[in-house]
Parts: structure tokens; C-alpha cells; sequence
């Protein structure tokens, strides 16, 4: 979901794993610290954010999008249309306060390193426009926000999982055609398989359980980035 390279550094990793007969060179940033706070790799006070797409609007947004991201893979509204977008999500028929309630229940520490409180909103387009909303914003700024412990991914599959726990029967999956792709839920296409998917599903399935499933890939992929890390 996130492989925490620079484009250089992507570029590099290509370069080795593909094989690749090209002339390519990294021009490295200077001064750039991106395990520095407060910023932890964007400047704050220093650069202008400059939108990268239109519901793209802050670095905080940017925080969360990691695991926002999925929320366009549901029926969920991911606040297009607001003017915090993929930085909460909700809908009318859901009730917001419950959802956090069964997420500090199931894995309280998948809720560190950020800040979660309940809102009301109403987007002015797409997933239920013009309709009031009850959902959750995730606030990674300010001083409840710690980069290290942070885990955006796991926090929204969390949600998924407090609301297939209140609501069983909930139409949560999206099936529309996304990124060309017609014969997979959006949400599968989003997360590379249909992992996630199945352990919301699953209502034996734990947190330990996703943690069991994920844990060897993201502990190996940190290894091997290394290698191609320049700051």
C-alpha cells in the first residue's frame, strides 16, 4: 500500500529488480530529513503544498491516504465533496460514536499515533451528495500525531471491521469497474487480493489474525528497501 521511496529511490529499485539496461541516475535532495519532526520529510512553514490531484488537499490527507484509500473500494463516503476529503468517511446509516467504540475494543493500538473523533458531514457530490452524514475523522496533525507509530492501513481496516461487527449484513464492498478492471471488487484491486476483504468478512477473524497475514510481507519489504534508501 505505501513503499515509503522517493521516485529516485523507486526508480533505483526497478533499475535492480527488473533487470533493467538503463542509464539512471539519482540527483539527491539536500537537507532533506524525512524521519525529522515536525514534518517528517515535508518542510512545514518552508514549502507551499501544492495540490498533486483535486481531492488531494494538505499534507495530513496525505497522512491517512494510505489507508483512505480504501474507502474508495466501498459504499462508504470518503468526504468528496467536503472539504476534508480522504481524510474521514462515514454515512448516513451508520452511527459513528458505535464504530470507535468497537474499534478501541478490538485493537486499541491500531488507533495510536493519531487522533479519531466522531463529525457530521454532508458532501456536496458524489457517495451520498446532499445527504447528512455520520462518520469519523482521522486528525494527524497537531500534537497527537506520532509518525512512528501511525498505521493508517490497519486503522481503516479496523473501521471495516467494527462496522461488518454492528451491521452483518451491511453492502460495505463497491462493485463498479475500477482502474480498468471488471472483474474484481474495487476493494481487491485497492489491496493487490481479496485478503482484506475476507478477514472483515470473517467474523471470527482477529486483529492478530490480519497482523499473522501481513507482518512477514511488510518486515521483508523493510528489509529490502534499505538497499535503495538515500537519506
Amino acid at each position: 500500500m505505501r513503499h515509503g521511496l522517493t521516485l529516485g529511490e523507486v526508480g533505483l529499485w526497478f533499475v535492480k529488480t527488473l533487470k533493467l539496461d538503463v542509464d539512471f541516475r539519482v540527483v539527491e535532495m539536500k537537507d532533506w530529513r524525512p524521519e525529522a519532526a515536525r514534518g517528517f520529510g515535508w518542510p512545514l512553514g518552508e514549502r507551499a503544498w501544492v495540490n498533486p490531484s483535486p481531492n488531494a488537499p494538505n499534507l495530513w490527507m496525505a497522512r491517512a491516504y494510505a489507508g483512505t484509500v480504501m474507502l474508495e473500494g466501498t459504499t462508504l463516503s470518503e468526504g468528496r465533496g467536503t472539504t476534508r476529503p480522504l481524510e474521514l468517511f462515514g454515512a448516513p446509516d451508520i452511527d459513528a460514536r458505535a464504530i470507535i467504540k468497537e474499534m478501541r475494543s478490538l485493537a486499541p493500538q491500531w488507533l495510536e499515533g493519531c487522533r479519531v473523533r466522531e463529525c457530521w458531514f454532508e458532501p456536496t457530490f458524489h457517495k451520498h451528495a446532499s445527504q447528512l452524514c455520520h462518520g469519523v475523522q482521522i486528525h494527524t496533525e497537531g500534537p497527537a500525531y506520532n509518525h512512528h507509530a501511525f498505521k493508517p492501513w490497519r486503522l481503516q481496516a479496523l473501521a471495516f471491521k467494527a462496522i461488518r461487527r454492528l451491521y452483518p449484513d451491511y453492502p460495505l464492498w463497491r462493485d463498479f469497474a475500477y482502474e480498468y478492471e471488471r472483474d474484481k471488487l474495487a476493494i481487491d484491486v485497492i489491496n493487490g487480493g481479496p485478503l482484506l476483504r475476507q478477514w472483515v468478512d470473517d467474523r471470527s477473524a482477529t486483529p492478530q489474525d490480519l497482523d499473522k497475514l501481513t507482518l512477514v510481507d511488510e518486515q521483508a519489504w523493510s528489509s529490502e528497501r534499505q538497499a535503495f534508501l538515500r537519506y
